[in-house]
């Protein structure tokens, strides 16, 4: 722990301590870490004013805080949710990603997010997505990425890329594949529709509905903490070498590139025009 602290002390450029919280709240530019004496570690996307969209920084941060937690024996569980009220994660910030026209341009971004959610899904140890709010599009495919999503109940979510001329480019059907019987993910992908969040859980993509309140899903993850870190990463080392053996990494690259070639076309530059012209 004490080397987790350390570096994220050193990592975030602006950094606030307050003890107010379990074992402490430390707070980056755009992603909030809150370290629980129970075992539980808390990723806040700190983007309100964005929606809590992925941009470069966010990706940099949460691969960083991921390889570092990965190792640290006293983080028993993941939790990732958005800060604020309205938004888990409204996706890819298109405002920074709109200059990349071409598949080449397109691959570095997607990839780059499509490792980090790999390194998510196969993290040695149980993750939660906590959907507080609003989760779309690339929102969606990182709250597949975690082992369980439990979702408020006012939250709305929905694989909306295909509204935008492309697909999943994080490697999020290919999870979702693993996650959810398969006509149920093709028809969350092909639909791209907006669910409510009881709609979600009717699907299978949503674990359980959570009522109001900070801790109203930590009851979901007593049972988990009462064992020893030890435990809770053999079981996911069980599943991690599933996926390992079948190749889900080689099928997330392989969506990633289809997605990176749908970017360049005429369709998605049209549509994200439109998507940037209706938000100014």
């Amino acid at each position: 722990m004490l080397f987790l602290q350390m570096y994220l002390a050193e990592y975030f450029e602006s950094l606030a301590f307050a003890d107010d919280f379990g074992e402490g709240v430390y707070m980056g530019q755009v992603i909030e870490v809150e370290m629980d004496k129970r075992g539980f570690m808390k990723l806040l996307f700190n983007r309100p004013e964005k929606r809590n969209a992925v941009n470069y920084q966010l990706m940099d941060e949460l691969e960083s805080i991921l390889s570092e937690a990965a190792s640290d024996d006293e983080v028993k569980l993941l939790v990732l949710t958005g800060a604020g009220s309205e938004a888990f994660c409204s996706g890819g910030d298109l405002r920074e990603f709109q200059d990349l026209h071409t598949e080449e341009e397109a691959f570095f971004m997607l990839s780059k997010m499509g490792e980090i959610l790999y390194k998510l899904a196969v993290f040695p140890k149980p993750t939660i997505a906590l959907i507080n709010g609003s989760a779309f599009g690339g929102g969606c495919e990182i709250a597949t990425a975690c082992d369980f999503r439990l979702a408020k109940r006012e939250a709305r979510l929905g694989f909306v890329q295909g509204t935008l001329g492309i697909t999943t480019g994080w490697g999020g059907a290919s999870l979702l594949l693993e996650k959810i019987p398969e006509q149920k993910a093709l028809k969350l992908l092909l639909d791209a529709k907006i669910h409510k969040a009881e709609e979600a859980k009717e699907l299978g993509f949503v674990d359980e509905v959570v009522g109001e309140g900070t801790d109203g899903w930590e009851w979901f993850a007593e049972d988990f903490l009462r064992h020893e870190t030890g435990v809770l990463m053999a079981y996911k080392r069980l599943l991690v070498h599933k996926w390992q053996d079948s190749g889900l990494k080689g099928r997330m690259d392989a969506e990633i590139r289809e997605c990176s070639k749908l970017w360049a076309s005429d369709e998605h530059h049209a549509a994200v025009e439109r998507f940037l012209n209706k938000k100014k």
